[in-house]
């Protein structure tokens, strides 16, 4: 990149358990409340935005192209252009991205950029029999033909088939994502006592970062249910988790010699985060102090039934092109798709070995400092609203920066299907 992309500001929902306080809320809904106290906030005109761009894995079927619906719900007017990104898991960095490409390439200069996602809201399906029978019975013309289609119904025409299930697994390797997490424990060594252990780290870290308030700085409350009560922290944490508690969970994906429990693996969320992005030199032209800056990105891609380790390639992809190395990073940041995956990927990147064999580098990417990495917890505690997550991740990486006193910092995340996301983002 020529120019550093500047990061004005950027705000979050609270992230919800799928099922519980934001069910409701449809993801434009739960994208516009956020775009719009964003926009307030910043200050600059709608009009002045040259679009709107929004990551969103699970499309809802009321609002195609949510990101459009999202802008006019929140306040952009009709002429304001629009559309949605789905890259799974880095749905929310692929806006990000775009819009930065966009701004390099001169198509624009403003950009609302974001990721929402409403997992309480991924629908369930009808099977393949009782489409075929309603296909049926809509083409049959006579009350005969009807008779007949009808005769066929069976009631395990009913079964629904879950979208949910099905987005969480790879058509390719035929895993669900949590077994790609388990081929990690295997391929790298890593027992359920660590996982577990990793989960627990991840919860007090997250706890003591809420009752801090540092959440707090990143989050714009949200109204929900009939009393509309106002939701001001994520729910996900669970407060003095340990051990014990973790350790009587069972293994989910592989019932008989599994090591990944619903414990040690992020949560499925609900939420919504945007950013107000522009060139460096157009921030300072109008006078704005933004949060941070978009330095570079990465994208790469690998085995899908290894799609974890994908941090660990689009970081090389990252180095490659920046020329940057582990020594330069200040602070790094990891989705915790699930504890095996970021202790799988620490490994590799210390590994000389790995990289060779699998990175195509002479050297390791470098050790990472476990005491700069993830240091408010992650997606294990706090949960993985899979199209908002990268959004909230930079969101969160630039005002830890400014808050340790640091310059840069890796933000990277697996993707499911088989890729990685990696941005270097940097504050003054």
């Amino acid at each position: 990149m020529r120019e550093r992309v500047a990061i004005i500001d950027g705000l979050r929902t609270p992230i919800a358990k799928a099922g519980g306080k934001l069910k409701q809320i449809q993801a434009d809904e739960l994208g516009a409340h956020i775009v719009r106290e964003l926009a307030l906030r910043v200050g600059i005109p709608f009009k002045e935005y040259s679009e709107v761009i929004m990551g969103n894995v699970s499309q809802p079927p009321h609002a195609a192209n949510v990101a459009r619906v999202i802008a006019l719900r929140s306040g952009f007017p009709d002429s304001t252009i629009a559309y949605t990104v789905h890259r799974n898991c880095a749905s929310g960095m692929e806006a990000i991205t775009s819009a930065a490409q966009k701004i390099a390439a001169g198509r624009g200069e403003i950009y609302m950029c974001g990721g929402v996602e409403s997992m309480s809201n991924i629908p369930l399906f009808y099977g393949k029999e009782m489409r075929e029978f309603f296909s049926a019975l809509f083409a049959s013309k006579t009350l005969a033909q009807k008779l007949l289609i009808l005769a066929q119904f069976r009631p395990s025409h009913l079964r629904p088939v879950m979208g949910l299930m099905q987005g969480l697994t790879d058509p390719i390797s035929g895993l669900l994502m949590g077994s790609t997490a388990e081929i990690l424990a295997q391929d790298f060594g890593i027992g359920r006592e660590a996982q577990d252990e990793m989960a627990m780290v991840s919860h007090h870290k997250a706890q003591k970062a809420r009752d801090e308030g540092i959440f707090a700085q990143e989050i714009a409350p949200i109204a929900y249910g009939k009393d509309a009560t106002l939701m001001m922290d994520d729910d996900g944490i669970r407060d003095d988790q340990n051990m014990k508690a973790l350790g009587k969970l069972r293994p989910f994906f592989d019932k008989k010699n599994g090591t990944v429990t619903a414990g040690n693996s992020s949560q499925i969320s609900d939420a919504a985060a945007a950013v107000v992005l522009m060139s460096e030199s157009r921030a300072k032209e109008m006078g704005l102090t933004p949060l941070g800056y978009l330095k570079e990105y990465a994208y790469a891609g690998l085995e899908p039934k290894r799609m974890g380790m994908g941090p660990a390639f689009s970081t090389a992809a990252l180095f490659k092109r920046t020329k940057m190395k582990m020594s330069d990073i200040d602070l790094v940041e990891i989705n915790e798709a699930f504890a095996v995956q970021v202790m799988a990927n620490e490994i590799a990147f210390g590994s000389k070995e790995y990289a060779i064999k699998n990175l195509g580098r002479r050297s390791a990417l470098g050790e990472i400092d476990p005491h700069m990495l993830n240091v408010n917890g992650g997606a294990v505690a706090l949960g993985h609203p899979v199209g908002m997550t990268g959004t909230r991740m930079v969101i969160h990486t630039l005002k830890e920066l400014k808050r340790r006193g640091k310059h840069r910092a890796l933000a990277t995340l697996c993707i499911g299907g088989g890729q990685g996301g990696a941005l270097i983002l940097e504050v003054e």
